[in-house]
Parts: C-alpha cells; structure tokens; sequence
C-alpha cells in the first residue's frame, strides 16, 4: 500500500465531532492544502461547509471557521499563485514542508532515514510517482489519516497513531506554522497553518490521555 498523499474526496464533517471518521477525514483535507492549491471543486465543498460545531467554543471551531471564511473569499487562481510563492519559487522555497529540515537543519537527513525505517515497518511505500520525499508534511498527514482509517487493525490503531504522530509531527510541525503565519504573502495557508496547529493540539492532548 501506498500512503502518499491523493486527491481522494473529501468528506467534510464537522472537525471536532469526536468520531474517528471526523479524524481522518480532517487529516486528509489538511494533506491535500499543504500538497497543492485547491481546485475549483475544493473550494465549492468549502462553499457549503458546516462551520458550527457540535460544541459551541470547542477548541477547533475558531480556526475551523476561519479557514472555511479564507476559503471562502480566495480564487483558484490566488491560491494557485500564493501556493507558489510559499512553497515552491526559484531555487530553495520561501517555506520548506519537510520535516527532516526542521529537525536536523538540513533535507534528506536522518529524521527521514528513520522515517522511512517506521514507514517500513507499517508496510507502508512512498509513491513511485510523488515527486517529494515521505518527510513532506502532506505525506506524514496522510498516513495518520491511514493509521486511522485503515482496515488492517495490526497497522491501523490508537497505538500506532500515537507512536507516529510523536515520532514524526509533534517536533516540528509547530516549526513549520511559525514560518507559514510569520511570511508576508501568507494568506490562505496563514488558516491553512492556524487549523493545522489547532489539530496537532488536540491531538497531542488526546494522546497524553493514552498515556495517563
């Protein structure tokens, strides 16, 4: 199997309902925004989205409803020239979304070694076709929305999640926000950022609780 980050369809629940569908559906809309820019169709489903959540206040609807407002009032062709600026540009990107960069200080370091070594162990193989390293945050979201969703109970637990996640997120992906909300031309991916660090939040708090 191959957990590298697709277009798949997105579901869009509302993201603090506490099911483990709510969770892996928001993991793999989170993949697909810091993968590429949304398409015309992306932004339609942001159109209709819900932006209540089942709790008033819960810890995600403020920057849930923020990033269905930035959707909202952006186009396909600003998005599309946004996301270049931020992420790809001329020589070295303005923001760089691997992980190995930000905990080693270099890419294709050792913290993607050891990536690729846990990506193994789950049976889990880079696309042949994907042009960026399994460290590129899409990727490593997209495998927690795996772990979650993923048929194979061996593989696909609360364990393993948790392991991943502390392993390959929770170090640095507060890193790559900072750089995301600090950057003059962010916009859309400033609620890009700001959602995602809320998520990791919650997330880091309901492992804890595994723990506890």
């Amino acid at each position: 199997m191959s957990a590298a980050p697709t277009v798949n369809p997105l579901h869009f629940t509302t993201p603090d309902s506490g099911e483990e569908t709510a969770r892996a559906d928001l993991y793999g809309l989170l993949a697909r925004l810091w993968l590429a820019p949304p398409d015309d169709a992306l932004l339609q489903q942001f159109k209709v989205a819900v932006t209540q959540a089942s709790e008033p206040g819960a810890h995600l609807e403020s920057p849930w409803q923020a990033l269905v407002a930035a959707m909202r009032a952006t186009t396909v062709d600003a998005t599309a020239a946004e996301h270049d600026a931020l992420f790809l540009g001329v020589g070295k990107p303005e923001v760089l979304v691997f992980g190995s960069y930000y905990l080693s200080g270099f890419l294709n370091e050792q913290p993607l070694a050891r990536l690729r070594a846990d990506l193994l162990q789950l049976g889990l193989t880079r696309d042949a076709q994907s042009g960026e390293t399994e460290d590129h945050i899409a990727y490593l979201l997209e495998v927690m929305r795996y772990l979650i969703a993923g048929d194979d109970a061996a593989v696909c637990n609360l364990e393993q999640q948790r392991r991943f996640f502390r392993a390959h997120l929770q170090p640095w992906v507060d890193q790559l926000c900072d750089a995301v909300q600090a950057h003059p031309r962010a916009a859309t991916w400033r609620a890009v950022a700001a959602m995602t660090r809320a998520f990791m939040q919650v997330e880091a708090q309901a492992f804890d609780l595994l723990e506890s």
